[in-house]
């Protein structure tokens, strides 16, 4: 187990009702994260609609995660 810092934002944020939160997870990887939260919270996006941000850099969804990473979901964002 290792104790991560997990930001969220947009539809990630209003469905958790926290901007961030420090967790202890098995997860190995960005996506394995992605769906023991999604699992946890109920996240209605599946893994593929979402970036993974691990210490201010994009990464894909197979990038390992560590012990006292920062680990941001950016979901699709719209605009116009």
């Amino acid at each position: 187990m290792k104790t991560i810092r997990v930001q969220y934002f947009a539809i990630l944020r209003e469905q958790r009702g926290l901007s961030e939160e420090s967790i202890s997870t098995g997860a190995a990887t960005a996506a394995d994260l992605y769906e023991e939260l999604r699992s946890r919270h109920g996240f209605s996006l599946p893994g593929a609609r979402v970036r993974a941000a691990i210490n201010d850099d994009f990464v894909a969804a197979s990038a390992k995660i560590s012990e006292g990473d920062t680990i941001v979901f950016i979901p699709p964002v719209a605009g116009g």
